[in-house]
């Protein structure tokens, strides 16, 4: 599914850089804080993710140290591990934070805009 949410955010920037959707920067403040704070968050998590690729002491054996590597691995590793999802979650918070950033950016032309369709209108 992250495919779908990058390619969701992607959109809403793309969007955003058109000139195509605009976002009150007064009303966006609100959501803009809480994406910061789950970033902020994640990252810190990701600063502490050293610890993970420690292995657990299974035993002095082949198996056990079989076991304990492949967990170290799949913990602070690539692909499907514990720390690559943190990446993962930072990326699309870090997409989400340049979308909103973007939309109040545009927020101004894009009511100026909106405005020149109704003149003359009344």
């Amino acid at each position: 599914m992250p495919n779908s949410s990058y390619a969701d955010a992607a959109a809403f920037r793309e969007a955003a850089a058109k000139g195509q959707v605009g976002i009150d920067p007064d009303a966006a403040q609100a959501v803009l804080k809480k994406i910061r704070t789950g970033k902020d968050a994640v990252a810190a998590l990701l600063d502490d993710t050293g610890f993970l690729a420690v292995s657990p002491k299974l035993g002095a054996n082949p198996v056990g140290e079989a076991i304990a590597s492949k967990f170290a691995n799949r913990a602070a590793g690539m692909g499907d591990s514990y720390a690559q999802a943190l990446r993962n979650l930072y990326t699309q918070y870090d997409q989400a934070e340049h979308a909103i950033l973007e939309a109040m950016s545009r927020y101004e032309d894009f009511d100026s805009s909106s405005a020149q369709s109704f003149t003359g209108q009344l």
